[in-house]
């Protein structure tokens, strides 16, 4: 005999049935390199638009940053602690952010059981060595950074094979895996005609550093995977990443993110406004003229989430040149210089011999309409960005280690 229920508790059951059906329906993005500048974010901006998180992450970043003598501006909490924090901040027992500690380049049977477990629908790629300066220094670190890259994104893609194959790759490239040609750079792939045949290939790349290979290699075999496997990936070219604040991430309390200034993992804007507030003269490497793309992080996490929420199909292998700006390091040193005498600071330029091996006056023109055409709203450098960047950089001028500003690797001795 069937026990009879009240019509409450049939409400109750049906909100319990409800709820799990939401849990059920929510996508899943696994983010690797959880604990990094972007991977923190990311993870963030999914939770905070309806995904279901989870990160992994193997926690090497902080142990490089140790053993090169750097640190970020603003000291962190540990990952695990973060987690712990976003998660009672939020009540939604479907939506807590899941933490898994592991390294995928070394431990394959890891990352098979993270995929078995969560079972994402979309995977940010983002758990490599993210430094050229890191990858010059010596054979150790060149090789280091290669291993980690390549064989990362090798388990990555036997991985999916295995246990999730029609899950969406959003792979972290770079715009340096291009070099700077003196033809316009494509997304991706170009058409060439070459004694009267045609064909559509990717576009050639000439890498400017050992990291840069590694992400070069990276878009090959994950090329490959899509064409033998069907898999399917969005490589990222990313241009060059400035700022610390987004709305899920606020650099004032514990939901931030890292600011890395120093010479080695630092960019070069946050390089420029930590030694304007230093009172040191802004160093450009060389003639100035070398020309690279650029984006705020907010534009970072809406392009990662628009190509996560516009997937590629199966089998293909997609590129999206991810900058908003083009400027060239003289641009952007005059930038920094006029709001810091603004300010008061007398901010002086100074040109250094240039510590890379690299073009200091070439022609750059790269094509970026995918990500506009699936409706990227730009977030360009403003008076007003770099006005806050000082603030952030004045509030904690006390931590600044003047000893990192200046670059000690050079290309010619690694």
């Amino acid at each position: 005999m069937v026990p009879k229920i009240s019509p409450m508790e049939r409400i109750y059951l049906n909100m319990v049935l409800l709820s799990f059906r939401r849990r059920e329906d929510m996508k899943r993005v696994l983010v690797l390199g959880g604990d990094g500048y972007l991977g923190w974010p990311t993870a963030l901006h999914f939770r905070k638009n309806g995904w279901k998180v989870a990160l992994v992450d193997n926690l090497i970043k902080r142990h490089w940053e140790n053993e090169i003598g750097v640190s970020p501006l603003l000291p962190l909490r540990s990952l695990q602690q973060r987690v712990e924090i976003e998660n009672r901040s939020n009540s939604d027992s479907a939506n807590q952010i899941k933490l898994y500690i592991g390294d995928i380049s070394k431990n394959y049977r890891f990352l098979i059981s993270v995929l078995e477990e969560f079972r994402p629908d979309t995977i940010v790629h983002y758990a490599e060595q993210p430094s050229a300066p890191y990858s010059m220094v010596d054979h150790l670190r060149a090789v280091d950074t290669q291993v980690n890259n390549i064989t990362g994104t090798l388990n990555l893609m036997f991985a999916l094979r295995k246990v999730v194959p029609n899950a969406h790759v959003l792979k972290l490239g770079t715009m340096g895996e291009y070099g700077t040609p003196n033809i316009a750079i494509e997304e991706g792939w170009i058409e060439i005609e070459h004694k009267g045949r045609k064909e559509r290939a990717l576009f050639p790349k000439k890498p400017g550093s050992f990291y840069h290979l590694s992400k070069v290699h990276d878009s090959h075999n994950l090329e490959f995977g899509c064409r033998i496997w069907g898999l399917r990936v969005t490589d990222l070219n990313q241009g060059v990443v400035y700022g610390i604040k987004t709305q899920e991430s606020n650099p004032m309390d514990e939901s931030r993110t890292s600011f890395h200034y120093d010479a080695i993992f630092g960019t070069v804007l946050n390089r420029f406004v930590t030694q304007a507030i230093a009172g040191i003269p802004l160093t450009v490497y060389g003639k100035g003229e070398q020309t690279r793309g650029y984006l705020n992080i907010v534009d970072t996490l809406n392009c990662v989430f628009l190509a996560a929420e516009n997937p590629a199909s199966e089998g293909e292998f997609r590129v999206f040149n991810q900058f908003t700006e083009t400027f060239t390091v003289n641009v952007l040193a005059q930038k920094v210089a006029r709001i810091g005498n603004i300010l008061g600071l007398e901010t002086q330029i100074r040109e250094i011999e240039n510590p890379r091996i690299e073009m200091e006056a070439h022609f750059y023109e790269p094509t970026h309409s995918n990500l506009l055409e699936l409706g990227l709203s730009p977030t360009f450098l403003s008076d007003d960005i770099l006005k806050e960047m000082f603030e952030l950089v004045q509030l904690n001028s006390e931590r600044i280690d003047k000893g990192n500003l200046l670059p000690t690797i050079k290309w010619k001795n690694s």
